[in-house]
């Protein structure tokens, strides 16, 4: 899946924010308070609403009340995503579009709607629409040679009006884009990455074949990679090598006791060192490689501020990491206030933000005629952004 643009009603600060054209790797800048984190939790609301339902996704973030822009005339919260991914084998252009709404204290689904062209010309089809609690769902969808006229639809009623219809009907593979869809939002992974988590022994009770938005079963998603998919893990070993001095092998020791730790050999002595007592930095970038190189990627990452606790030389090749991850098929969503980080990245992936009026106004750094002219002429992005640039936003 790669998302192609957002729009966003009236989500805390992003009372109408916009994205399109988004790239594989997309960076976003911008002065604290400008909207990075509120972006960024809008993937991990709608990843709530699917798992839990509106009512608790909502109730996570404060209430109704506080997540609805302040002063907006229209109370109403609306979400719309364009993205691309294969349905019946066949490349689509699908809307995603949410509205909730709030009646006697209790938010609800008020539309829901799933929709894409079936071919080349025409208008997109709704083949998933959904109000309060009730609606349709087109079941032969893949039968694109019959004319609209002829497409089954299933008349269907949830269970309570807070619950997203792609979540039920997305367990059935006869609901092709809804099934699809619901995948792909169960898999996304949006970090919250925490160092303090990452550390310590485990209970060593079987595998995790994901790391977590925590960080906090690192050890065993290395077990997980160490016995089962060894190529992988040696791979991850020879970047480490060369990223961080000193180390030589990474390995998971079992203690008598049942726990799980993980094991840091410096070649300058005989025995590892533990990860209790390894440095952040070293923690944190063998928690990304370890996400980065998962045998069953995540369709879509969402990272904040990968700088912290990294030293600066290992930023750019920590942005070639991103971009290689993105083209090999997923989407990568990153967040930072590095220059050193910035200075790998392409003009055509960075967006900033800026708060104005309370609000939160996107920009994009390819828009920009003067930033667009300094980097054609070779200088590098972390640079004009230090020097501020990049109207609206304080580097410092």
């Amino acid at each position: 899946m790669k998302i192609e643009s957002i729009r966003i009603v009236n989500f805390k600060m992003l009372k109408n924010a916009v994205m399109v054209d988004i790239p594989k790797l997309c960076v976003i800048v911008g002065a604290n308070g400008s909207g990075k984190t509120t972006f960024f939790d809008v993937f991990g609301f709608l990843k709530d609403c699917l798992t839990f339902n509106v009512r608790h996704a909502i109730q996570k973030r404060g209430g109704y009340d506080e997540l609805v822009s302040r002063g907006s005339e229209n109370q109403e919260l609306q979400i719309e995503l364009q993205f691309r991914m294969s349905i019946a084998h066949v490349e689509r252009l699908v809307t995603y579009y949410l509205e909730i709404a709030q009646e006697n204290k209790r938010p609800y689904v008020k539309r829901e709607i799933l929709r894409y062209k079936r071919g080349p010309y025409g208008s997109p089809f709704h083949f998933l629409d959904f109000k309060h609690g009730e609606g349709y769902a087109i079941t032969n969808e893949e039968d694109f040679n019959k004319p609209d006229e002829q497409l089954e639809r299933e008349q269907q009623t949830l269970d309570s009006y807070d619950i997203l219809a792609i979540k039920g009907l997305g367990q059935f593979q006869k609901f092709k884009a809804a099934n699809v869809f619901r995948q792909l939002i169960e898999n996304w992974h949006v970090s919250d990455f925490h160092i303090n988590l990452a550390r310590g022994s485990k209970d060593a009770t079987g595998y995790d074949e994901h790391l977590s938005i925590t960080g906090d079963n690192l050890q065993l998603v290395a077990r997980n990679l160490f016995e089962n998919h060894p190529e992988v893990f040696n791979h991850i070993i020879k970047i480490m090598k060369h990223r961080v001095p000193g180390i030589t092998s990474i390995k998971p020791i079992t203690t008598q006791d049942g726990r799980l730790l993980l094991g840091f050999q410096d070649g300058a002595f005989k025995d590892p060192f533990i990860d209790r007592y390894v440095s952040d930095g070293t923690i944190k970038m063998f928690a990304y490689l370890v996400l980065l190189y998962d045998p069953h990627p995540h369709p879509l990452l969402c990272i904040e501020e990968p700088e912290n606790q990294l030293y600066p030389k290992l930023l750019e090749e920590l942005a070639e990491e991103f971009r290689m991850y993105a083209n090999k098929g997923g989407q990568v969503f990153v967040s930072t206030h590095s220059p050193d980080f910035l200075n790998a990245i392409k003009i055509n992936e960075v967006f900033w933000f800026v708060k104005k009026e309370g609000y939160t106004n996107i920009l994009r750094a390819r828009d920009n005629e003067q930033i667009r002219a300094y980097m054609e002429d070779g200088d590098k992005m972390g640079y004009l952004w230090k020097q501020g640039f990049f109207e609206g936003v304080d580097p410092q």
